[in-house]
C-alpha cells in the first residue's frame, strides 16, 4: 500500500472521529485528508472522487467556518434535523447528480466504474453539504455512501481505503446515534451537564 494511501486514511479516521464528537478540530483532519484523496483518485482513473475531493475542499473551509459560529456554550457544534421538504429535495438532486456525471464520465472519460464512482461522488456532495449545515441527515447519506465505496474502491484495488470506508460505515452509525441523543436531549439538557 502506498505511504500516501496509509497517511490519507489516518487522517480520515481522525477526521470522522472529531465529527461525531461535534469537534471544530475535525476540519484540519478534513482539509489534508481530501487534498491526498484528490491525487489517489486520480491515479486511479476514479475521476468522480478525484474532483469530488476538490469539492470537498471548498465545503471544508465553508463548514470550518461555519461550525466555528455555531458551538454551543460547551464549545461543541449545536446540529439541527432538516425540514421534510429539503429532505426531499436532497434524495432528488443526489439522484440528478449521479445519473448526470455517470452520464458524462462514461461518455467523455475512460473512468472506470464511472455510474458507482458518480454515484460516491453525489452522495457525498449532499451529505458534506448537510454535514457543513450541521443536518442529522448527513449520516444517512454517509452511510450510503460507504456502503457503496466499500465495493468499489475494493474493485480498484484499494484495500486500505476499502476497509476505511468500512470503518467509516461504523463510525457513520455512531455518529447518527450520537448526534440523535444530542437532538433529542436538546439545548437545555446540554447546558445543564
Amino acid at each position: 500500500m502506498p505511504p500516501i494511501e496509509i497517511v490519507a486514511t489516518l487522517l480520515g479516521l481522525a477526521n470522522v472521529a472529531l465529527i461525531i464528537r461535534r469537534s471544530v478540530w475535525n476540519y484540519p483532519f478534513g482539509v489534508a485528508m481530501v487534498v491526498l484523496y484528490g491525487k489517489i483518485f486520480f491515479d486511479v482513473k476514479l475521476y468522480s472522487d478525484a474532483l469530488l475531493q476538490v469539492f470537498f475542499l471548498v465545503v471544508q473551509l465553508a463548514g470550518w467556518w461555519g461550525w466555528l459560529r455555531r458551538r454551543g456554550e460547551d464549545g461543541l457544534v449545536r446540529v439541527e434535523s432538516s425540514p421534510t421538504r429539503d429532505r426531499i429535495l436532497a434524495v432528488a438532486a443526489t439522484a440528478l447528480l449521479s445519473l448526470a456525471l455517470g452520464h458524462a464520465m462514461a461518455a467523455w472519460t475512460d473512468a472506470a466504474l464511472p455510474h458507482w464512482d458518480a454515484a460516491i461522488a453525489a452522495m457525498s456532495v449532499t451529505a458534506q453539504t448537510l454535514l457543513a449545515l450541521r443536518r442529522i441527515e448527513n449520516w444517512l447519506f454517509w452511510i450510503a455512501t460507504d456502503v457503496v465505496a466499500i465495493g468499489v474502491y475494493a474493485a480498484k484495488g484499494l484495500v486500505l481505503t476499502a476497509g476505511l470506508y468500512g470503518i467509516f460505515l461504523v463510525l457513520a452509525t455512531l455518529g447518527l446515534l450520537q448526534w440523535l441523543r444530542h437532538l433529542e436531549a436538546g439545548p437545555a439538557a446540554e447546558a445543564a451537564r
